[in-house]
């Protein structure tokens, strides 16, 4: 364990689209955590709505705006021994770049726990990112780093439409998108330069229809690493994780391709150094079962927060004791009281998130679902079977409905262009189709969702029928 007196832990501001509560569960985690080693906390938020601005739960809060000016003056103030950025989310991980560049951690001897400021430039800077999945032989699709609009076509004329536009340093897909033509190209990267951090954007190869598959991985400052969860986007690529149905366990991979996927999780988390939690997300191609490397969150994030919940794994308890040199069989289990942190959780259940869009507010906002969140919430429901937790998801959504019924459309043509273009609505849709005598491939052909869970689906449909 590292000796340290005083650590800054960063929230991560407002409420917002892409970026919510979950980020208040984990620094008021971290918090607790850290008094728990005698280590004095500092707590700087944006936001005084929130638990972790609460007075029993941080030593010493500055609610002011999370600005690197400001935060540069509370470093120089406290002078504290250390900074926790990924706790923050975003905000946390940008603002620690921010501030290494600017010379203050240097100047005022502040080491970073958890997530390394060359580790930060790796997991969000999208070349650096592409060229180490490169340089350690893990897939990344065919890809660009640009810093105009003119270099961004160039890169989209050489990679081949369609192409998807990742920011760097951005949260929730924001500026991001899919470009089927130069004019949606020039448009959405124009859009994304503005709001990346450092003006950057990737122009990378379309694995749109891909499965998606993500895994939460935990490492400690001596190379122990363990799979916390992995996680199945039941929506496939082309459709961003926050706006997707999830279920945890993954249930459709074989077990080779889930340890194929563990592997490469592991050997991910190891070369970005990352002392504490990551996420690291992938594409899974339904027939070939080639996989790509899509995306990796050095931090502890939504599905960080979905993966904590749904296997009882304390992972923002955790990952601060580990950023502070502690390893994982030295720290307890807070959940079970038994077992080490080392242990890999179980589940013998099925747990499904589904997004809460505020579609039903605002009125005039597109609902179409893409590489941007929309979705302001998500409920989770545990169950046996899939079945079971997916019905009780429906009806936490409160949006009227009992369980899991379709729109009560007819027409087929409106049925299959719904499916074809997911809205919130979709899932209802799927209903309406099976129930309209389209077979499960049709609409798995439709939707791009695996037809496992349609099956699921169908499942519901003929149980409803029976009554």
């Amino acid at each position: 364990m590292y000796k340290l007196d005083k650590v800054l832990i960063i929230g991560s501001g407002p409420i917002q689209i892409g970026q919510a509560a979950e980020f208040d569960y984990s620094g008021s985690q971290a918090c607790l955590a850290l008094r728990e080693e005698g280590i004095t906390t500092v707590l700087v938020n944006s936001n005084p709505a929130t638990i972790m601005t609460e007075p029993d739960i941080a030593d010493i809060i500055y609610i002011e705006p999370l600005t690197h000016e400001i935060v540069a003056k509370i470093i120089k103030k406290e002078k504290p021994d250390a900074i926790l950025p990924p706790m923050g989310g975003q905000t946390g991980l940008n603002l620690a770049s921010a501030l290494a560049a600017m010379g203050v951690l240097e100047k005022y001897n502040v080491r970073v726990l958890g997530t390394s400021i060359e580790t930060i430039k790796n997991g969000e800077d999208r070349d650096s990112f592409a060229k180490l999945m490169r340089d350690i032989g893990e897939p990344v699709p065919a890809s660009k780093a640009v810093n105009s609009v003119a270099d961004a076509v160039d890169a989209a004329d050489e990679i081949g439409y369609p192409v998807i536009i990742r920011p760097a340093y951005t949260l929730g897909g924001g500026g991001g998108g899919i470009a089927f033509n130069k004019d949606e190209l020039e448009n959405i990267a124009g859009h994304g330069l503005q709001l990346s951090m450092i003006h950057q954007i990737l122009i990378e190869q379309s694995v749109a229809g891909w499965y998606e598959i993500e895994y939460e991985v935990m490492r400690d400052s001596k190379d122990n690493c363990i799979i916390i969860c992995s996680m199945e986007n039941i929506d496939s690529m082309g459709i961003h994780t926050g706006e997707s149905i999830v279920v945890a366990p993954a249930l459709t991979l074989s077990d080779k391709d889930n340890q194929m996927l563990k592997d490469a999780s592991i050997k991910i988390i190891r070369a970005l150094g990352v002392e504490g939690g990551c996420n690291v997300q992938f594409a899974l191609h339904p027939l070939t079962q080639e996989y790509m490397v899509i995306e990796v969150n050095p931090r502890v994030s939504r599905s960080s927060a979905l993966a904590s919940k749904a296997t009882g794994y304390p992972i923002a308890r955790v990952a601060a004791k580990v950023a502070i040199g502690k390893t994982l069989d030295e720290i307890p289990n807070s959940v079970t009281k038994k077992t080490p942190a080392s242990f890999e959780p179980a589940i013998d259940y099925v747990v499904v998130k589904i997004p809460r869009w505020p579609f039903d507010k605002f009125k005039n906002a597109d609902p179409r679902l893409g590489t941007q969140m929309k979705a302001t919430g998500e409920v989770m429901a545990i169950g046996r079977t899939f079945e079971e937790a997916l019905q009780k998801a429906v009806r936490s959504l409160d949006i009227g409905a009992d369980g899991l019924c379709g729109t009560g459309e007819k027409d087929l043509n409106k049925i299959k262009d719904q499916l074809m273009n997911p809205t919130d609505k979709r899932l209802f849709y799927i209903i309406d189709a099976l129930e309209n005598k389209l077979s499960v491939s049709e609409i798995a052909e439709l939707t791009q969702i695996n037809p496992f869970f349609i099956k699921k689906i169908e499942n519901i449909v003929k149980e409803k029928n029976k009554f």
